[in-house]
């Protein structure tokens, strides 16, 4: 089954989330957790997002955006 379609609206907030499989430990050690900003920081100016908070914890993440 597919999710409903992402209506989008210019200046919309967004809380973005994802969940280990299982809820299995998706960050090993330091070193996945500071790759993990380096890529956010990456992404995010690509794109031209604007993080304005996030969480990360050893089984899932948060943003806001």
């Amino acid at each position: 089954m597919s999710r409903p379609l992402r209506i989008e609206y210019p200046g919309t907030w967004y809380h973005v989330m994802n969940l280990g499989r299982r809820s299995e430990s998706i960050f090993s050690d330091k070193h996945d957790y500071l790759m993990f900003i380096d890529l956010l920081i990456e992404i995010s100016e690509m794109w031209n997002v604007n993080v304005v908070a996030y969480c990360l914890m050893t089984n899932h993440f948060l943003c806001g955006a």
